[in-house]
């Protein structure tokens, strides 16, 4: 899991002060896969490809910086194998592939159907018509590790293609506090009681749009008893059961290895 600030080498900017002599380019397709070089490396101009839009969103390393949308059939790779090749770039294009999103899919107003304008300064787009504005939007969600002594709940996904036991996960509902959303995932999934709630920390999650809060909790009460649709089984895992991911990338692992390193 990345630690580093985003901010260390973007600037948030949205408005038209810019220039696109100097400028980095993150050029996603419509599989949400980004265009690098041949060199793995990010453009710095887009003569060579479709341009569907581009939008200025910053400052990043120093120079301008454009998300942009193409119809091209070029080499793209896709966010996980950015992350492999260049970490710091993979958490830039976290940023820049959620706004590209928002674009695309606000095109026209939710309310009223009206074709949508975008703000002259804030990352928005506004209805002519109704007034309705529509900002980026992301979708929080929890992720747990549930502690009974010197073993870790773990749960089969019912879809994970390759149904590898994980942490337990879930979306946070309307209505509901984010600590209330992990009690009720717990108890909805495994059918046990937890106890000893702890934040821990969050990660931007673009897979496709969720911030992930992740969670510490330490079993209370309850039998194992999986609601055999999302969860397929579940279990307590000794540290030397557990099998690890093949990536860092997802605070899960974060999350696993705090366990293994303090149990």
């Amino acid at each position: 899991m990345i630690e580093k600030s985003i901010y260390e080498d973007y600037e948030i900017d949205f408005s038209d002060s810019y220039s696109s002599d100097d400028a980095y380019y993150f050029i996603f397709n419509n599989e949400r896969e980004l265009y690098l070089n041949e060199d793995k490396t990010l453009p710095t101009d887009i003569n060579s490809v479709n341009v569907d839009f581009k939008l200025y969103i910053g400052r990043y390393k120093n120079k301008d910086v454009f998300v942009v949308n193409v119809i091209a059939n070029e080499t793209f790779f896709n966010l996980k194998e950015v992350y492999d090749i260049n970490k710091d770039l993979y958490l830039m294009a976290t940023k820049a592939v959620l706004v590209r999103d928002w674009y695309i899919s606000h095109q026209f107003c939710g309310r009223c159907g009206v074709k949508t304008l975008l703000d002259e300064k804030d990352m928005m787009l506004k209805c002519p018509s109704c007034g309705q504005v529509h900002y980026p939007r992301i979708a929080p969600a929890i992720i747990v590790a549930v502690r009974n002594e010197d073993k870790l709940l773990m749960a089969q996904h019912s879809y994970h293609e390759n149904i590898r036991y994980a942490l337990v996960a879930g979306f946070v509902e309307p209505g509901e506090s984010i600590e209330e959303a992990v009690h009720r995932e717990v108890a909805e999934e495994i059918g046990i009681n937890i106890k000893n709630l702890e934040y821990q920390k969050s990660q931007s999650w673009p897979f496709p749009n969720s911030l992930m809060l992740a969670f510490t909790a330490e079993y209370e009460s309850g039998e194992i008893k999986v609601d055999g649709d999302e969860i397929v089984r579940a279990k307590w895992f000794a540290k030397d059961e557990i099998i690890r991911y093949d990536s860092d990338i997802s605070i899960s692992d974060w999350l696993i290895q705090s366990f293994i390193d303090n149990v």
